[in-house]
């Protein structure tokens, strides 16, 4: 179900508001762009392909790496799938609950929980994965393979960015302070 809004409206919107702002139209729109399709993608995934198997986003994603790397410390998984180590708690658990995945401890230093697939979790990466595949086909249908591969490499040129150069940037920004904690956008009760 689209929006009530396209792309291309919410673009001429921020186009007439910001007209005299001097602001780098493109590069706003590319990143806009890239959250509204990964919401967008995700969104759709979970209502399609992920929904027979009772899966979020990111319990698929926390499958697949473990799936792709094996056995692997909670804190890698956790930084390969792009979430918090608390997220990954949370997710795991209800991973392990359902057979999908087992927790160890590490062998030689016991503060560290290894993750692996169960039987059970490497059967339903076996099974899905090519469904998931499917998907991906879908979403990308309106680029032709050419167009794939280079958005493919334009995006790895986005992440390397931030990678690389997304500290020393953050730093710059708040004058060499520590950012502020995060919060929930909560109000602090009177």
């Amino acid at each position: 179900m689209p929006g009530q809004r396209s792309i291309t409206e919410a673009e001429k919107l921020v186009q007439a508001r910001l007209g005299g702002v001097p602001v780098q139209h493109d590069q706003m729109a590319m990143v806009a762009n890239i959250y509204r399709a990964a919401s967008a993608v995700r969104q759709h995934f979970e209502n399609s392909v992920l929904r027979g198997s009772d899966l979020t986003w990111t319990a698929f994603v926390v499958l697949w790496v473990i799936w792709i790397w094996g056995e692997s410390e909670t804190r890698h998984v956790a930084e390969e799938a792009g979430i918090s180590k608390g997220t990954l708690t949370g997710v795991s658990r209800t991973l392990q609950s359902r057979g999908l995945i087992s927790r160890a401890g590490h062998p030689s230093d016991g503060r560290l929980v290894l993750l692996s697939l169960t039987e059970e979790g490497e059967a339903l990466m076996r099974r899905l994965f090519p469904e998931f595949n499917a998907e991906e086909a879908f979403v990308a249908a309106p680029l032709s393979a050419e167009e794939c591969r280079s958005t493919a490499d334009a995006l790895r040129r986005v992440v390397v960015q931030v990678e690389t150069h997304g500290e020393e940037r953050r730093r710059s920004l708040l004058a060499g302070a520590e950012p502020a904690p995060r919060r929930s956008g909560r109000r602090p009760k009177a």
